[in-house]
């Protein structure tokens, strides 16, 4: 008996990933309750319990106080930590169905939080960059870049919409060498909240990277905003004694 309702729960959990990996229960929507699943299947609450018990565990979805199971979005693209790859490098590789929206392009200047973080002069000429990412016609990502003037003369919406890093190596000539980057995981500020998709979610994880020029000069501070769901962060790691 026990053998078979371990069975029972395992065909249950096997249903509904079959279901959620078909789009019958779509990303963000509602799994049917605990009382319409035990009529559905026509087994015991805590049977329907272990089944949704494993959805969870394999991240299909997320249990809510108050809401009940919600499907998560499983569609995850890489995201190579240690790589200097543009989004648009990413799009085309990965073929990620993705649209940018550039939400800011203004001239502004360096101030004190920025010269220290960058080592630029306070007062220095720069670009503010805030590009939106939308996958499946949600924001998943917001990016914000901060371009120094003196290495970027110019900079157009058409330009910032495509591949900002072809533009910068093709037509400006530039070698960008390398970054130093940063990840982290943060509460969403009310900016974040309004210019991305977040479903409710308190949390986004933020890279922050210092990008140099091949003679070592920092030309470029950034911050990629990505939702939690959406992407992985992918690194290959070998191990070398200390």
């Amino acid at each position: 008996m026990k053998e078979k309702r371990m069975n029972k729960f395992n065909e249950i959990f096997l249903d509904l990933e079959k279901k959620i990996l078909d789009k019958q229960y779509p990303p963000h929507t509602l799994l049917p309750s605990e009382n319409q699943l035990i009529q559905i299947y026509g087994v015991s609450r805590e049977t329907i319990r272990k089944a949704l018990n494993l959805l969870t565990t394999e991240g299909y979805i997320q249990k809510k106080q108050g809401k009940g199971s919600i499907v998560l979005e499983r569609n995850r693209f890489d995201f190579p930590i240690s790589g200097l790859t543009s989004y648009k490098e990413l799009q085309d590789t990965q073929h990620i169905p993705s649209e940018t929206i550039v939400h800011t392009l203004k001239q502004t200047e360096v101030n004190q939080s920025l010269s220290e973080i960058t080592g630029w002069k306070k007062g220095s000429s720069i670009w503010y960059l805030v590009r939106q990412r939308k996958i499946d016609n949600e924001v998943v990502i917001l990016d914000r870049d901060y371009l120094l003037q003196k290495v970027i003369p110019s900079l157009t919406k058409e330009q910032a919409a495509g591949s900002i890093y072809e533009y910068f190596e093709n037509e400006l000539g530039l070698t960008i060498a390398y970054a130093q980057k940063e990840i982290t995981v943060e509460e969403a500020t009310p900016e974040i909240e309004e210019a991305m998709d977040l479903h409710g979610d308190r949390y986004v994880v933020i890279v922050r990277g210092l990008v140099h020029l091949e003679d070592t000069k920092c030309f470029e501070y950034t911050e990629s905003i990505h939702r939690l769901d959406k992407f992985r962060f992918v690194e290959f790691a070998r191990r070398r004694k200390i």
